[in-house]
C-alpha cells in the first residue's frame, strides 16, 4: 500500500514535452498517483497517446497542440485549463529544445531561440500557474533542469548550458517570491537520461557513452521511468516544507570531482 501523503487524488497537473520521454514518464506517474492531466506537447498525436495510457488508469486526461516557445500558445494553454478544469494544482515544465553551438561560431539567433525555448517559454508557463496556484493558496510547480545548468558540460552546448543556468535561477527566485503565500517551485536536474535523441547521438558517436559513464558513479545512463519517484515527491505532500529546491536525478555525477574516479569507470582507475 502506497502511502497517502503521496496521494494526487483530486488534483489537475500539466505537464509539457507529454508525448514522449521524461514528460510522458512524470504525466503517467502523476496519473498513477491519481492526477487528472493536460498534456501540452508540439506532437499532439504523441500526447493523445499518452492521454489515452492515462484514461485507462481511469484519471481524465487531455492533449493540448503547444509550443512552449510561443508565449501566446503557453497563455493559450492555461485558457484551455481554465474551461476544462478550472483550477491548475502541479505543473511540470519538461518541453523545449536546446539547440548546440561553439560559442565562437554561434548566431544570436540560435541564443535566442534556445532562450525562448528554455527560459521564456518556462517563465510564462510559471508566470500564469503561478497566478493562479496563488488565488487559490496552493499549488506545486517543477522545472525540468539539467546537470549542465551547475555546471559546464562543454561540447557546444554553451546555448543548452546558459539556457538551464537562468532556469536554476529563476526556480530560487520564484520559490523566494511565492512559497510564503502557498507555491512551491522545484526543479529537477537530470544527467543523460536515454532517449531516441539519445541513442542516435551515440550511435554516431559510440565513444559517447563512455565519456557519459565516466562522470556517472552509478555506472548507468538513466531510464525515463525513473523521473517518476522525484516528480512525484515534489508534486505532492511529502514535500510540503520543500521548495527553491534543486533535485539531481544524475547517478552521482554532481557529486564527483572532475577528476575523480569510481570502481569500473571507464576511465583510468587506481
Amino acid at each position: 500500500m502506497s502511502h497517502p501523503i503521496f496521494d494526487l487524488s483530486g488534483r489537475i497537473a500539466m505537464v509539457s514535452g507529454a508525448a514522449s520521454g521524461l514528460g510522458r514518464q512524470m504525466a503517467l506517474g502523476f496519473a498513477e498517483s491519481g492526477a487528472d492531466l493536460v498534456l501540452a506537447d508540439l506532437n499532439l498525436v504523441g500526447a493523445e497517446v499518452t492521454a489515452g495510457e492515462i484514461e485507462k488508469l481511469g484519471q481524465r486526461a487531455i492533449a493540448i497542440n503547444c509550443d512552449v516557445s510561443n508565449s501566446a500558445q503557453v497563455r493559450s494553454l492555461y485558457e484551455s485549463i481554465d474551461k476544462e478544469f478550472g483550477r491548475i494544482d502541479i505543473v511540470g515544465n519538461v518541453a523545449g529544445e536546446g539547440h548546440m553551438g561553439h560559442p565562437e561560431d554561434l548566431p544570436v539567433e540560435t541564443l535566442e531561440e534556445v532562450l525562448n525555448n528554455l527560459v521564456v517559454g518556462r517563465f510564462v508557463s510559471c508566470q500564469e500557474a503561478g497566478r493562479r496556484m496563488l488565488s487559490q493558496g496552493k499549488g506545486s510547480i517543477i522545472n525540468f533542469g539539467s546537470i549542465g545548468g551547475w555546471n559546464s558540460l562543454g561540447r557546444g552546448h554553451t546555448p543548452y548550458g546558459m539556457a538551464m543556468g537562468a532556469g536554476i535561477q529563476m526556480t530560487r527566485e520564484l520559490s523566494t517570491e511565492w512559497s510564503s503565500r502557498g507555491v512551491r517551485v522545484n526543479a529537477i536536474l537530470p544527467a543523460q537520461v536515454w532517449n531516441d535523441k539519445l541513442r542516435q547521438r551515440v550511435k554516431a558517436v559510440p565513444e559517447l557513452e563512455g565519456t557519459f559513464l565516466g562522470g556517472i558513479p552509478m555506472g548507468r545512463l538513466g531510464n525515463p521511468e525513473e523521473i517518476k519517484g522525484p516528480a512525484i515527491f515534489l508534486a505532492s505532500d511529502a514535500s510540503s516544507f520543500v521548495t527553491g529546491a534543486l533535485l539531481p536525478m544524475d547517478g552521482g555525477n554532481l557529486a564527483l570531482n572532475a577528476g575523480g574516479t569510481y570502481p569500473g569507470s571507464p576511465r583510468a582507475y587506481a
